[in-house]
């Protein structure tokens, strides 16, 4: 049971009606095939500058097969890379990159709390913490159930992809 503050209260969601579905997605971030790794979006607030989505891990994720095939666990990697996703996914529908979509740029104070598997589902909340022409700094926990599996700060800088 998760016994600390969430970024978002999870009685403003409704994992069951997404606001934005990965088609919706595809239109700010640029991965596709197996390095998508959002599956919808569930809260988006502007003014508060915080997201909600979620990545349903399923068994044909492309770690699946060599990860531990015996006993599947999601990669650490992958959880910060759903996470830098959903911040891509902020930042660029918001046009806070000035038109660049987000790269990966850092990571900071990251723990893993829990296990990851295939059939779970990962809710990733977000909170753009800094943000400048040239850097954002987002604070994120990913939750399993009522679960905080991973939580950290990330950071991003603009690339100029079209």
């Amino acid at each position: 049971m998760i016994q600390r503050q969430l970024i978002v209260d999870p009685s403003l969601y409704d994992e069951n009606k997404p606001i934005a579905t990965i088609e919706d997605i595809r239109k700010y971030n640029h991965q596709r095939y197996e390095m998508e790794q959002l599956t919808a979006i569930l809260y988006d607030n502007f003014d508060e500058k915080r997201c909600v989505g979620y990545k349903d891990m399923t068994d044909k994720e492309f770690w699946v097969r060599g990860h531990m095939p015996e006993f599947p666990l999601t990669p650490g990697v992958v959880l910060c890379e759903v996470a830098a996703q959903m911040a891509s996914y902020f930042t660029t529908k918001h046009n806070m990159f000035n038109g660049a979509v987000m790269g990966f740029a850092g990571l900071e104070e990251v723990k893993f709390r829990g296990m990851v598997r295939p059939g779970d589902r990962v809710v990733i909340q977000s909170e753009m913490i800094k943000w400048r022409k040239i850097l954002i700094t987002a604070r994120f926990m990913c939750i399993v159930r009522d679960a905080i599996v991973c939580e950290g700060v990330l950071k991003g800088v603009p690339l100029p992809i079209e």
